[in-house]
């Protein structure tokens, strides 16, 4: 267990919240929910199953509007008739003490699902797509900037009613906040608009800070508020936003809210090891290492993507605080705990038929996943492709 003790290590959140480990169970849904975002029997008896797999344990990521789907079968929190659901994961992912946050996330232009409902979805800016289906993406009015920072805000206060622990707003792999932030998607000419830094982060900051008013007004001290980023967009020699750019957001989200960790998050394989690619003086450093270095143990950093051995989370954690994964856990919940027994050479990523069951992997389930899965490759295909044959039995 020495080799791998500094992932054992237990760590402290600004507000005190103590965490017994340094790993992280990052979003993934199993997409088992209803067609309607209720919580099934299912997506508990899953989530019981990983309910010791890492300290921090953050759900899939929940829907706040209908606008705003991303995946058939994934959870909501739009109103209260959700929260009975919620109130039941939450108390299933924190079983063994660990502590359990609900991911709140709008994909904005790439809300899959809600494309197929009503054929037309939103952004920063009038877009016109071809994928999945031909669909307009409609320009957002201040007043829907409005509606959806009052959805993020009724979401978060079902999230404490529900008893998790805390929430994470995602602004990660070109969902809508990060949409704003963005000079590819972003061509707006008002206070939300690309003429400068300042607006471009505004959406974001005003999201934040509706949540963080909730958060004060209802929930325990304790209560955790977390951020989920991207730490830069990049499309080949383009730039979409730098890790200058970046970082600055990050000091004005830390200067108006009381974040309590950064998670990295990205598309690839092997995020954790992403360069810089826009120029200047941080080009082809880690990205990692840029902003663990600008927030000089401020608040605890998360990296992720392509983490599945011991050792690749011990490489990552050398510019990180925590490391967090979210495949691996798929088939190997107890990975962590056969590091704690030191056990690292019993850790097993393969899943056969036989042993869905004990998994508690649901009959149905990753429908839009294994595809997601395969692009970071923290699974083998072998092991990915049993995960894709469950993609059949959704109308069983």
């Amino acid at each position: 267990m020495a080799q791998y003790e500094a992932l054992l290590k237990p760590i402290t959140l600004p507000n005190g919240q103590q965490l017994t480990n340094r790993f992280v169970l990052s979003p993934m849904t199993p997409n088992a929910a209803t067609a309607d975002g209720y919580v099934t029997q299912e997506e508990l008896d899953y989530a019981s199953r990983r309910s010791n797999t890492a300290a921090l344990q953050i759900t899939g990521g929940a829907y706040i509007e209908p606008y705003g789907q991303l995946f058939e079968y994934g959870i909501s929190a739009m109103d209260e008739s959700y929260l009975p659901g919620l109130t039941q994961l939450a108390k299933a992912m924190k079983q063994d003490g660990n502590t359990a946050i609900l991911q709140l996330a709008h994909p904005g232009r790439f809300s899959t699902q809600s494309i197929y409902k009503y054929e037309t979805v939103y952004g920063p800016s009038e877009m016109t797509l071809h994928s999945p289906i031909p669909h307009k993406v409609r320009s957002m009015s201040e007043e829907d900037i409005k509606q959806v920072i009052e959805r993020f805000k009724n979401a978060t206060a079902l999230a404490i009613d529900a008893g998790f622990d805390g929430v994470e707003i995602s602004a990660a792999q070109r969902l809508l906040i990060q949409t704003f932030f963005s000079t590819f998607s972003n061509q707006r000419t008002d206070k939300y608009g690309a003429d400068s830094l300042e607006n471009r982060a505004r959406f974001s900051l005003e999201v934040l800070e509706g949540v963080q008013d909730v958060i004060h007004d209802k929930a325990p001290g304790d209560f955790i508020l977390g951020f989920r980023a991207t730490p830069e967009e990049a499309r080949g020699s383009q730039i979409g936003y730098s890790i200058e750019e970046f970082n600055q957001w990050i000091d004005w989200i830390m200067e108006r809210v009381n974040i309590q960790y950064l998670a990295i998050a990205s598309w690839g394989r092997n995020i954790y090891k992403k360069t810089v690619r826009s120029s200047g003086k941080h080009q082809g450093r880690y990205l990692n290492d840029v902003v663990y270095e600008h927030l000089n143990g401020r608040i605890p950093l998360i990296a992720s993507g392509g983490i599945n051995t011991p050792d690749k989370a011990l490489e990552a954690l050398q510019y990180s605080d925590m490391v967090g994964m979210s495949s691996p856990f798929v088939t190997e919940p107890d990975f962590v705990q056969k590091l704690i027994e030191d056990r690292p050479q019993d850790i097993d990523l393969h899943v056969k038929p036989e042993e869905l069951q004990d998994l508690a992997i649901p009959h149905a389930a990753f429908k839009d996943i294994v595809q997601m899965m395969d692009y970071g490759e923290g699974l083998s295909k072998d092991t990915r492709d049993e995960l894709r044959k469950l993609e059949n039995n959704y109308d069983d």
